[in-house]
């Protein structure tokens, strides 16, 4: 990841701060290259504090898809080394797709995709248009519900209802084997306040993994318990 722009990263040289060096990332990728068989792949930056994000990003593009880079992704925003914390680096800087869309264009044989502020399926598949893949992260974290939706938007396949209580079997699961390690119930359910997210009941399901997945002793069971706040016959009522 050329792309991290933390002052922990920068203080090892790596993330962001080696869009300055892209000869050693390219040295980077053909050592890779040359020691496993999995795909290597580059996640960067169109620039970092003020480099010119039309030969920085090229530079680094040309230099890493030559030593046998499998793909390329790109936040498409500058990141700031200095003066913006790693959080602001997400949202303060401008986002510049049509630099990702050119960088393309330029490379047209080479896997390019692109990163930053796409907040649905619908502005993933504008981006496709452009560029080979589009990736969420915030939205996907946030809202983990909207990836329910990608097998049908994206490869055929028929809408189909997901298997919620399933999955929350699954996590329970899950849960109890961390906890048996020595891990809180906490740890896990962290992640999924935003299972719900627009669902009636989410707000209670929210309030519930907040508070008593975080009590001393807290088991698997406190998601079942806040699975049952969700009311999905009035989700389904409001569909129709």
């Amino acid at each position: 990841n050329v792309g991290c722009p933390s002052d922990r990263v920068q203080s090892g040289t790596f993330g962001a701060c080696l869009m300055k060096t892209p000869a050693l990332v390219a040295d980077c990728v053909a050592a890779m290259k040359a020691s496993v068989k999995i795909p290597v792949t580059v996640k960067c930056r169109i620039g970092v504090d003020d480099q010119d994000p039309e030969p920085a990003l090229d530079t680094l593009a040309d230099g890493v898809l030559a030593a046998g880079a499998d793909a390329l992704w790109v936040h498409a925003r500058k990141a700031w080394l200095e003066g913006l914390s790693p959080k602001e680096n997400r949202d303060i800087p401008p986002l510049d797709y049509p630099r990702v869309y050119r960088l393309k264009a330029r490379k047209p044989n080479d896997f390019i995709g692109i990163n930053g502020g796409i907040q649905s399926l619908a502005e993933a598949s504008a981006h496709l248009a452009h560029v080979d893949g589009a990736m969420l992260g915030r939205a996907a974290y946030h809202t983990p519900g909207i990836l329910t939706g990608v097998d049908t938007a994206f490869y055929g396949e028929a809408p189909a209802a997901f298997d919620y209580a399933a999955l929350i079997d699954a996590m329970a699961g899950y849960a109890a084997r961390h906890i048996e390690r020595g891990g809180r119930l906490g740890h896990i359910t962290r992640h999924m306040v935003g299972l719900f997210h627009g669902l009636p009941g989410a707000r209670r399901f929210r309030q519930i993994l907040s508070t008593d997945a975080n009590k001393p002793g807290a088991g698997p069971e406190v998601l079942k318990t806040a699975f049952a706040a969700i009311d999905f016959a009035a989700a389904e009522a409001e569909a129709a």
